[in-house]
């Protein structure tokens, strides 16, 4: 009995995922359980920060007033370094997070319904900063929204980088598996770093090639990002979960 539509949702459309070395399992597993051919093109890759001074520093920030995760690698990383306190008043930039940080034992993390950092400053329990002790865990870069936002509204700051982000290794197999992508491929992106990092490392043509697949992004600010680099077919997901960035690809039908 050949499978249903309902049980093969990708109908073996090829599915280029973007997410960083280490990260991407998820993804790839969903893709061929639904049909379809997960391509994995790294856009970064994730590095820890060890070193005891690193630690101490979350140690500290594992005590402030409110401490914000910026992504799940941040609570990955930083479970590492130490247990993050079950009661830690700990907020999730989205929701991914917010599930990493309950499998890390915290009893109650918050997490904004809009999964960027705009939703983040929006929540009630970061509009009245001043001299309160806020800390940001996760990796050096990124837009500073948060960073910006927070200091403005008067926080006492602490900013903790428990990973790096690096460019991936890319190599000649990557390249000539997007130069032979097939018409209808998607590409999944909820990183503006990774795709820029890709736009600079991929050689012309297999960026090229890539930019003829329907970018599939995972918020209307990736939208835009997407759209300068040349991506003419584009949709939004509502999140950066796997189940919400392919159920945008199953859409398309």
């Amino acid at each position: 009995m050949q499978p249903s539509a309902a049980q093969q949702p990708l109908h073996g459309r090829v599915v280029v995922i973007t997410r960083p070395v280490g990260a991407a399992a998820t993804l790839m597993r969903r893709v061929r359980a639904g049909g379809g051919v997960p391509l994995h093109v790294p856009g970064m890759t994730l590095r820890a920060c060890h070193g005891d001074a690193t630690a101490r520093a979350l140690a500290d920030a594992l005590r402030a007033a409110r401490v914000i995760f910026t992504s799940p690698a941040a609570v990955r990383y930083a479970r590492a370094l130490q247990p993050i306190p079950p009661a830690c008043p700990a907020i999730g930039v989205g929701q991914g997070t917010a599930r990493a940080l309950r499998r890390a034992g915290v009893l109650a993390p918050g997490s904004p319904a809009r999964q960027d950092s705009e939703g983040v400053l929006a929540l009630p329990a970061l509009q009245s900063l001043n001299g309160l002790h806020v800390a940001l865990i996760g990796a050096a870069g990124g837009r500073g929204l948060l960073r910006e936002a927070l200091a403005a509204r008067g926080a006492r700051l602490d900013e903790v980088h428990v990973y790096t982000r690096a460019p991936a290794r890319l190599d000649r197999r990557h390249a000539q598996a997007l130069q032979q992508l097939p018409p209808g491929a998607c590409v999944l992106w909820s990183s503006a770093e990774a795709m820029h990092l890709l736009h600079n490392r991929l050689p012309p043509d297999a960026w090229a090639a890539l930019q003829r697949a329907v970018a599939v992004v995972s918020s209307a600010r990736l939208d835009e990002v997407a759209r300068e680099l040349g991506f003419a077919h584009r949709v939004v997901a509502s999140s950066a979960q796997p189940a919400d960035l392919l159920a945008c690809v199953a859409r398309l039908g």
